[in-house]
């Protein structure tokens, strides 16, 4: 008798095990980036960041009862906003993926929140769309981004290029939705501040040749030449034939001119310009430039915000109780923001614990998240001078 009383409860704790181990969730979360195109430099980094996060959180086993996390990526290029939508519904109807991180650049993220996500109710939290409309664009609740707007940037931007006793400055952007709106945005700061854009002119990516181009930014002149584009494209091809022909020695960089390709690829002649990108020296950034090192990449432009962007979704998962968009989209806001327990990088399997005693926790993560209006980072930057053919940090703005 004691035999098969025993027999039974072993039987139980097995079933009860098996019933643990098949309820626990696989929950997927897209890394939709620009893997080729104009910031492909960029993006094995960013992607590592986010995948750093999701990572961590499946590994402690602390969200939602044991649910395993698993990235799965697809490639916006940047650029392309047909290969886009593609990409990420594919991502949706096939791979069935939670949520997004992503996209990149701010045209194809506009074309996947208003073609894919909104008709599928999938959130999207960007590490580095920043274009202002997006500020304002239909999302029902769905979109955020981690990463601060140009509206900020121009702001900054400006900023530098006073402290630099810059009056004067020619302008070219890449002709797509971010360098239009960061043109628009450095335009009216600058303008406003007493400065002069002699010329505000549009560049296309992927040509072989920007003499043209060059031509018309030198013949209005100007001390320095603001290029808003890709460094890995149409802005490179813009500093190199400015540079080839004299035209201009001194280069403003803003966030997508930013990256270690660029010195590399132009040389010393770069020595002496400067721009802003996204950064923080908070104990958060600090500490992610430690794990990323430790996992084996750098913590480069957006890497921060990436990893921010992936655990601001798996903590409102757990705030909601469920990883389905439409019940913790209205969570993101809240574990972002104060009040609560500070939570920075490393530390996300005790913000799943607090959130699941039904405590409050503060998001400060890798880029000192704060997150302002539709959902959006309230902004910090880094100042960039180029010096020794490295980028190096001038100061935090």
């Amino acid at each position: 008798m004691k035999r098969m009383l025993f027999a039974t409860a072993i039987a139980a704790l097995a079933s009860t095990a098996m019933v643990t181990t098949t309820s626990a969730e696989t929950i997927k979360l897209g890394v939709i980036l620009g893997y080729t195109g104009p910031i492909e430099s960029l993006t094995p980094d960013m992607a590592a960041g986010a995948e750093l996060a999701i990572k961590e959180v499946s590994k402690s086993g602390a969200l939602l009862g044991g649910a395993k996390v698993i990235p799965v990526r697809g490639d916006t290029t940047c650029i392309d906003s047909a290969a886009a939508i593609a990409a990420t519904e594919r991502l949706v109807t096939s791979d069935k993926i939670n949520a997004i991180v992503g996209g990149d650049c701010s045209g194809v993220t506009t074309a996947m929140l208003q073609n894919v996500a909104l008709a599928n109710g999938i959130v999207m939290v960007s590490p580095s769309a920043t274009s202002p409309a997006l500020s304002t664009i239909k999302d029902n609740g769905l979109f955020f981004r981690t990463a601060p707007s140009d509206a900020r940037q121009g702001q900054v931007l400006t900023a530098v290029l006073q402290d630099k006793g810059v009056k004067s400055a020619a302008l070219t952007y890449t002709n797509n939705d971010y360098g239009k709106g960061l043109a628009n945005s450095i335009k009216t700061n600058f303008e406003k501040a007493g400065g002069k854009i002699t010329i505000s002119a549009a560049h296309e990516d992927g040509k072989g040749d920007y003499t043209a181009e060059v031509g018309a930014l030198a013949a209005a002149g100007g001390e320095v030449l603001i290029v808003a584009g890709y460094l890995n494209q149409g802005g490179k091809g813009i500093i190199q034939a400015a540079l080839d022909t004299g035209a201009f020695e001194t280069f403003v960089l803003p966030d997508g001119m930013i990256g270690d390709s660029l010195p590399k690829d132009i040389g010393s002649d770069l020595n002496g310009s400067y721009g802003t990108v996204p950064g923080t020296d908070s104990p958060g950034a600090t500490k992610f430039g430690e794990m990323a090192k430790a996992a084996g990449f750098k913590a480069g432009p957006f890497t921060s915000e990436s990893y921010d962007a992936a655990a601001l979704i798996m903590l409102a998962m757990q705030a909601a109780g469920s990883s389905q968009s439409k019940m913790f989209k209205d969570k993101v806001m809240g574990v972002a923001n104060a009040p609560g327990t500070k939570i920075y990088p490393g530390e996300l399997a005790k913000a799943l614990k607090i959130l699941k005693d039904g405590g409050d926790v503060d998001y400060v993560g890798a880029s000192a998240v704060e997150l302002i209006g539709a959902g959006e980072s309230a902004g910090n930057y880094r100042e960039i001078l180029v010096s020794g053919g490295k980028n190096t940090t001038a100061r935090f703005r």
